[in-house]
C-alpha cells in the first residue's frame, strides 16, 4: 500500500464498516417480514450477484470468472464465509440486537485479522503481532465492549 492511497482506502473501509450493521438491520428486518431469514439471504445474494455481474461486465472482467487448478482450492472459500455471515446475522441480529451481534463480529474480525497478519496466511502481507499491537487490539475490544454495555 502506498501512503498516498491510505486515506482513500481507510475511507472506503470505514464506509464498509458502516454498512455492516445496516446490512444486519435491513436483512434481519426483511427476514422477519418474510418470515424466513433464509429467504431474505437468498434475496440479498441475488441482488449482490446482479451488482457483481454488472461490475464484471462494466470492467471487462466477466471472462476472468473461472475455477482453475492453478488456483489453490481454499481461495474459493470466501463465499462460504460471507454466506455464513449473512445467514447468521440475518437470523441472530433481530433476536440478539444489531449492536450485540456486531460486537461479536468485531471481536472475531480483530482476532482473525491479527492471526492472518501475524502469520501472513493466505498470501496476506505479514505484520507480526507485538506487544503494542496486542495492547491496541485489547483496547479496541474493551472500547467496543464499553460502547455496547447496557444498564
Amino acid at each position: 500500500m502506498t501512503s498516498g492511497n491510505a486515506p482513500t482506502f481507510a475511507s472506503i473501509m470505514f464506509l464498509t464498516g458502516v454498512g455492516i450493521p445496516i446490512l444486519a438491520a435491513l436483512n434481519g428486518g426483511l427476514g422477519g417480514r418474510l418470515g424466513s431469514p433464509m429467504a431474505a439471504s437468498v434475496i440479498l445474494f441475488g441482488l449482490a450477484l446482479l451488482v457483481a455481474l454488472t461490475g464484471a461486465v462494466a470492467t471487462g472482467a466477466l471472462g476472468d470468472i473461472r475455477f482453475s487448478a492453478d488456483i489453490p482450492f481454499h481461495f474459493y472459500f470466501g463465499g462460504l464465509f460471507v454466506a455464513f455471515y449473512v445467514i447468521s446475522v440475518t437470523f441472530i441480529a433481530p433476536r440478539f440486537g444489531v449492536g450485540n451481534a456486531i460486537f461479536f463480529v468485531l471481536v472475531g474480525q480483530l482476532t482473525s485479522a491479527a492471526i492472518i497478519d501475524h502469520f501472513g496466511l493466505f498470501g496476506a502481507q505479514r505484520f507480526p503481532v507485538d506487544t503494542a499491537r496486542l495492547a491496541g487490539i485489547a483496547l479496541m475490544v474493551a472500547g467496543v465492549w464499553l460502547a455496547r454495555r447496557t444498564g
